[in-house]
């Protein structure tokens, strides 16, 4: 297995994938839309429709990115937290919805009470963490018992075949558009280097399994490509001790 730029253990990883983030914030949506012929918008719905979310409900979106997760959540009634590590990604978030509410945060410490929200989802950022285990584990710290777990990422198809001609896709092409749209073809490099030591489909429901979840299923979509988890936390479920509040009522109604 190869290693890229931007797999390196520890502390460092973190840094230079937020170095990553920042630098193409700007050209973020618009390669998404190439690279995905704009699917990745229904896959987004998709997550969205599997949430049903009552008015009201309170949801984290972790590692949100520019706000797409976020935006579909509000507009469906939920009040939505999202957090990201990347300021530059933040602050489109921030234009797109002003009347939300985002901050800055790391998934491994998230600055949230526990059991403190309904619903958590994240959208392509599980993949990225420095310590899957350990942030699953914190995904789950702040969700309340009964309360819904949502992850869409990047899958691995079972089909070898079209595994080779996806993973042939990702190491050719992507670059490409990062070296047309964003000057920088190892700015996408990372998606396979990151895909490549992500335990994909069977490894993040191995993982779910062992912290307890119950209801756990699996969407593959596009053969596989791609891919959502869902799973509920059950109410016997305890994890942690709550951690300091950085800003009051983080979530809140309006």
């Amino acid at each position: 297995m190869t290693t890229g730029p931007y797999y390196v253990p520890g502390p460092e990883r973190a840094s230079r994938v937020r170095a990553l983030f920042d630098r193409i914030a700007p050209r973020y949506d618009l390669i998404n839309d190439l690279q995905s012929l704009g699917l990745h918008r229904f896959w987004k719905r998709r997550l969205i429709s599997l949430a049903k979310v009552r008015p009201g409900a309170s949801v984290l979106d972790v590692c949100c990115g520019t706000g797409d997760l976020a935006l579909g959540l509000s507009s469906a009634g939920a009040n939505v937290l999202g957090c990201d590590f990347s300021d530059r990604m933040l602050s489109i978030a921030r234009n797109r919805l002003p009347n939300a509410h985002f901050i800055q945060a790391d998934a491994l410490a998230l600055p949230l009470k526990s059991e403190s929200v309904e619903l958590v989802t994240i959208g392509y950022g599980l993949r990225n963490l420095a310590d899957l285990p350990r942030g699953l584990a914190e995904l789950l710290r702040v969700l309340k018992p009964g309360g819904q777990l949502l992850i869409l990422d990047f899958g691995k198809p079972a089909n070898r075949i079209w595994r080779s001609l996806y993973f042939a896709y990702l190491r050719a092409f992507v670059p490409l558009l990062g070296r047309i749209f964003c000057r920088d073809a190892a700015a996408y490099d990372y998606i396979l280097d990151s895909l490549l030591h992500y335990p994909a489909q069977e490894g993040v429901s191995r993982l779910l399994a062992e912290l307890g979840c119950a209801e756990m299923e699996v969407q593959n979509l596009l053969g596989g490509m791609m891919s959502i988890h869902s799973a509920t936390k059950p109410l016997s479920l305890r994890q942690g001790n709550d951690v300091p509040l950085i800003a009051r009522d983080l979530v809140r109604k309006g």
